[in-house]
């Protein structure tokens, strides 16, 4: 039988499950709602917003004006000193409450992803998953954190699409269970229909959350610059996180930015191919769509012959397909490696980079197909790349300083050591790297030249948000350190120095 939608993840099932559970998000029109001064209010002006599974319409964001956006951080900040005053057991007990209500909620917001951002079932569930596990650890841990600190008032959060509950809710959690205010911008390209859900919740929990939607030149400069937001949490995209940057240095405000920067993978003197097998197919969760993703791989040119074979031995196995598709009512969800990218504008720009290339003199190393199979028939497929992979990229290619976010990968061959370190160094910091070699401890020496922030040898490393540290090197990150009690202390003050790598910070990260 021709395959269809699963019923169990058809949206107008979803959403009508959304109304069921948070029916305040709603106007009586059917609209999105903002949550601004304590209450579910302001549609703004429409937006339409389509997913990139199919290109169906999900429903409008409720785009608010500078002024609107206004309102919203003068009340959340008029929040913060009585919530401050809030004992922490207290706050353990409403943030504890929060997340025993968003328990049964994740199977939902896991399929909400899926149409939101076009993310799988299973990195969907991820997502919700990890946020809550790990809310509940700071829940179970944070007392000692906080001992001699004290929160800074109002947090502000701008974060991008693709991690909204594992990066962008689960900092929010945080950052009010230390005792501050906080308010968070949804993100443009998606997910506020499962962060409304989720900020609900916490609302009705008596967590002093707020919520927004706008355009980020309307917004950005009420919810980063304003006199009254104390922090500022950001993760996006480097262009952005400069000019953020460049607009806090003379405000002596705390910042945590994260951003992007060129991941890579080296391998010297290796022979474990299926370890590195291994390595490929987990770094292709969620399409490369990630700001831990290794998309620059630096490999020794006599292990080329070996690293091709097992290289395309993976990438010729990754079903890219749509995600919500089952051949009948009852069947599972497919096992895809992935599905759309964000939407047809990045899967363009894709393109524009892969075609960049080769016009400047990459080779072609992989060209993906989509299978017909794993698709309705006639449905829109614009956000749907397959992956894609290039050798001996030259310099004047923008692919070659540039993370495509995205699946194309990209594979320098090296002939010395000083190459190798050389070419994983491309991009003026990163935030993750790994350098792989049957000479562990020559691997481990080397990877102290590497200008990432966490390095993994014979290993890959990802970003981790409870007892380890995270940040980045160079322009990949900027402020203050987040990871286990650093998270908390970024969001407070007191006698002990903050970790970080901006003017205020007593620590740089070579002293980590």
């Amino acid at each position: 039988m021709p395959k269809i939608v699963s019923p169990q993840v058809e949206f107008s099932f979803l959403l009508q499950q959304v109304k069921q559970h948070a029916p305040e998000i709603f106007d009586q029109d059917g609209h999105f709602l903002n949550l601004l001064e304590g209450r579910w209010q302001e549609p703004g002006q429409p937006r339409a917003f389509h997913s990139a599974i199919d290109g169906s319409e999900l429903g409008s964001l409720p785009m608010l004006t500078h002024d609107v956006a206004l309102r919203a951080v003068v009340a959340a900040k008029a929040e913060a000193a009585a919530w401050s005053a809030t004992s922490l057991a207290d706050r353990q007990r409403r943030v504890q409450d929060c997340l025993a209500q968003l328990r049964p909620l994740a199977d939902l917001i896991g399929k909400l992803l899926m149409w939101e951002i076009g993310k799988t079932y299973a990195t969907g569930f991820t997502d919700i998953d990890r946020c809550i596990d790990g809310a509940q650890w700071y829940v179970e841990n944070i007392e000692p954190m906080l001992q001699g600190r004290q929160p800074l008032g109002l947090v502000s959060n701008i974060a991008s699409w693709n991690y909204p509950f594992s990066v962008l809710f689960h900092a929010v959690l945080v950052q009010a269970l230390a005792g501050n205010a906080v308010i968070a911008k949804t993100p443009t390209d998606g997910g506020f229909i499962s962060l409304s859900l989720a900020f609900a919740v916490a609302r009705r929990c008596g967590l002093p959350v707020t919520l927004v939607s706008g355009p980020g030149g309307e917004l950005s400069e009420v919810l980063v610059q304003d006199p009254r937001i104390d922090a500022l949490s950001f993760v996006g995209g480097r262009y952005n996180g400069r000019n953020i940057a460049d607009a806090l240095a003379q405000q002596h405000k705390r910042y945590m930015l994260e951003m992007e920067g060129v991941n890579t993978y080296g391998l010297w003197n290796f022979s474990d191919w299926d370890a590195l097998a291994q390595h490929l197919r987990k770094g292709y969760d969620y399409g490369k769509q990630r700001c831990t993703a290794y998309v620059r791989f630096v490999v020794e040119r006599r292990l080329f012959p070996q690293f091709l074979e097992t290289y395309l031995g993976v990438i010729k196995g990754l079903k890219v397909g749509n995600p919500t598709l089952v051949d009948g009512p009852d069947d599972k969800l497919p096992e895809l490696a992935f599905g759309p990218v964000i939407n047809a504008r990045q899967a363009e720009d894709l393109d524009r980079l892969y075609t960049n290339a080769l016009q400047t003199g990459a080779t072609p190393l992989y060209d993906g197909k989509l299978d017909d199979s794993l698709f309705l028939p006639g449905q829109d497929r614009s956000a749907y790349r397959a992956p894609r992979a290039l050798v001996g990229l030259p310099r004047q290619s923008e692919l070659y300083y540039k993370e495509p976010f995205g699946p194309i990968d990209s594979v320098v061959l090296v002939d010395r050591v000083e190459e190798l370190v050389g070419e994983m160094n491309i991009s003026n910091g990163a935030l993750v790297a790994a350098i792989v070699s049957d000479d562990a401890a020559w691997a481990a020496r080397t990877a102290k030249e590497i200008r990432a922030f966490k390095v993994g040898v014979n290993g890959l490393r990802s970003r981790g948000d409870r007892a380890e540290v995270f940040g980045g090197l160079g322009e990949s990150w900027k402020g203050a350190f987040v990871g286990g009690a650093l998270l908390v202390e970024a969001v407070t003050q007191g006698k002990a120095p903050v970790l970080g790598n901006y003017p205020d910070a007593t620590l740089l990260p070579e002293k980590i």
